[in-house]
């Protein structure tokens, strides 16, 4: 059992805690596996009425996967415990998306990249004014994984694309506005209200929704506009033009995100793109797991991403490197190969 999450029962409540403080809890393969395991001998029992999920000290929640593993991966062993590490990610994933009992995720904090893959798939998840919420991973040659194309395709209005490709920081307010919260409470009533799940587990909804007042306007509302405007299309080229035709017209909004995408990945952004266009399509989740793991799979040993890591996480001198290095060089057919069924016996399968 790993150190770097708690798992404990209290009463009918299972309760994982993210324990990896130094690393704004970013998620190892080994805390994975132990919360799969946790939750499966929770289903099983009768006892377990709902399951919290939180991160123990320090800042939170997290910050997403074991980027510096993945890394290491591709450069010394072709990828195969990266995949390995996604693969069983997904699993997790995929559990909760299909758990049996209500999962309440504590969005206190940092909630980026594998921290928004183990809490979009809880039916509560509550955002406080420490929620700073993202999936950056354009900036780094990955994709938005974790779930990340089922969720950010469903927001409407083009905000899932604009995430996806911006990598833009949403607060905690912002996330109930966009629906990827579902409560905003403020952090000093965080604990009392697990104390009240605690002794009434079967009243979380009215729990979660009794706090008073009420959170900040969402400022990404005074937005929704423009970005449902210049995100409008599937083709990455036609979202720039659009920004280009608002710069032309003195939009500064324009300007910014233009400039945005501009250290971005033409090719995650592509990726992306087509990503959210064919998981709005599918009805199962595990159909999408299955699509984002064909996807992890490829990228993880293409150029982008350890240049992307060493960039921005290693070296901090924001000067990748991208290859292909223009949106017009990442072609439909090396989209089609990303996307590509992986041989027999490779595919990602559901916990079973």
């Amino acid at each position: 059992m790993t150190e770097d999450v708690l798992i404990r029962t209290n009463g009918p409540i299972g309760h994982i805690s993210l324990n990896r403080p130094k690393a704004l809890h970013a998620l190892t393969l080994e805390m994975c596996h132990a919360m799969s395991a946790a939750l499966t001998a929770w289903a099983g029992d009768d006892s377990i009425k709902a399951v919290i999920l939180d991160h123990a000290e320090g800042r939170g929640f997290c910050a997403g996967g074991d980027i510096a593993f993945l890394r290491n991966s591709a450069l010394n062993d072709g990828g195969v415990s990266g995949r390995q590490f996604f693969h069983d990610e997904y699993q997790l994933n995929h559990q909760m998306f299909t758990y049996g009992k209500p999962i309440v995720a504590f969005m206190d904090g940092i909630t980026m990249g594998g921290g928004v893959g183990i809490s979009q798939p809880a039916k509560f998840r509550v955002a406080t004014e420490n929620t700073r919420f993202a999936m950056p991973e354009t900036g780094i040659g990955l994709f938005p994984d974790v779930g990340g194309g089922w969720y950010l395709s469903r927001l409407g209005r083009r905000f899932g694309q604009f995430l996806a490709l911006t990598g833009a920081r949403l607060d905690g307010a912002e996330c109930l506005w966009t629906g990827l919260a579902t409560h905003y409470v403020p952090h000093n009533m965080v604990e009392d209200l697990k104390a009240r799940i605690h002794d009434h587990p079967d009243r979380i909804s009215g729990i979660l929704s009794e706090p008073v007042g009420t959170p900040p306007k969402a400022r990404i509302e005074g937005n929704a506009d423009r970005i449902a405007k210049h995100f409008a299309s599937d083709s990455y080229e036609d979202i720039l033009a659009s920004l280009e035709a608002a710069i032309e017209a003195g939009d500064d909004w324009a300007i910014k995100e233009r400039d945005t995408l501009g250290t971005k990945s033409p090719q995650t952004c592509k990726v992306a793109l087509r990503q959210l266009a064919t998981s709005a399509a599918l009805t199962d989740f595990a159909d999408n797991m299955r699509m984002e793991y064909r996807i992890a799979s490829r990228v993880l040993t293409r150029p982008d991403f350890a240049e992307g890591v060493r960039a921005v996480i290693v070296d901090k001198t924001n000067d990748p490197k991208w290859d292909p290095a223009t949106p017009e060089g990442v072609t439909e057919d090396l989209l089609d190969a990303i996307f590509a069924p992986l041989p027999e016996g490779e595919e990602w399968v559901p916990l079973g």
